[in-house]
């Protein structure tokens, strides 16, 4: 991983074999590479992060959530959401990789998408079966010389089987509730407005807001503020933007209008949050 730029962002860099968008490692051999400072801190690294939990118990902050880790846990960090590595005397598997990277898989697209689940708890039954696939995929990694496309078809059933186990938990989407989420990604940082979205999406405000509570007990506006209070909360962690330009990048045309939202939101200014 890579620092770059003013927002203090992580991009891929792999140590063995610079021109290949993945690698299979464990969580110890990250943190004996890492600083001090970047095991301890927040960062925001803009590719996919698998870990399994095979030993031990910690814990991990994944957007502003503590996730307490033990055997049979298994996280997945998106690239843009923000990440405390696992802490405690753990032993895991971390598999990262570039979007681009693996195959493209419509059963996994649910997973790797910005809204995909960030956390699992794997059954009994299936931990030894995604532990070898995990073994299988690190020995594949670690076997010299090119091309790489064993190393990107093992990837696909990892994740395979990873979708696998979302499937038995939480079932089949509502294809209009993904529409206003991809909608959302996409214009949060300019309108707050839940009538723009439903306009953008095809659907009248009240259809909007019974898709949005069928799907999270939510109206569109309580999602809508959360995700721009989300990302206010990444940007003041993981960068050095005064309150401000936050607020202006998150389409606030004042900066005491931001305060007020932020602090709506969650409870504390933003200055507050930051330290």
């Amino acid at each position: 991983m890579v620092k770059s730029g003013q927002l203090a962002e992580f991009g891929f860099s792999n140590p063995d074999r610079p021109r290949l968008g993945m690698e299979a490692t464990e969580l110890a051999l990250v943190r004996r590479r890492l600083s001090q400072n970047t095991l301890t801190q927040v960062h925001r690294t803009d590719f996919h992060q698998l870990f399994l939990v095979t030993a031990g118990h910690g814990e991990a902050m994944v957007d502003f959530v503590d996730h307490p880790c033990g055997p049979g846990t298994l996280l997945h960090v998106s690239p843009g959401r923000v990440l405390r590595l696992p802490t405690g005397p753990l032993k895991a598997h971390m598999i990262l990789f570039t979007a681009a990277f693996p195959p493209p898989l419509d059963r996994t697209r649910p997973l790797l998408s910005p809204f995909g689940p960030v956390l699992w708890h794997v059954p009994h039954a299936e931990r030894a079966v995604l532990d070898q696939s995990a073994r299988d995929l690190r020995q594949e990694y670690n076997r010299a010389g090119e091309p790489d496309d064993l190393l990107r078809q093992l990837l696909g059933v990892f994740l395979l089987r990873i979708a696998r186990l979302h499937a038995d938990e939480a079932g089949h989407g509502d294809p209009r509730f993904e529409r206003f989420q991809q909608e959302l990604e996409r214009s949060f940082g300019t309108t707050r407005n839940a009538a723009d979205y439903a306009a953008r999406i095809g659907y009248s405000l009240r259809s909007l807001n019974r898709i949005c509570v069928e799907a999270t007990g939510q109206s569109a506006k309580t999602l809508i503020d959360a995700r721009v209070a989300l990302e206010a909360k990444r940007l003041l962690v993981h960068t050095d933007l005064s309150s401000a330009a936050i607020g202006h990048r998150l389409g606030f045309s004042e900066a005491t209008n931001f305060t007020k939202f932020f602090a709506r939101e969650t409870g504390m200014s933003p200055g507050a949050f930051r330290q």
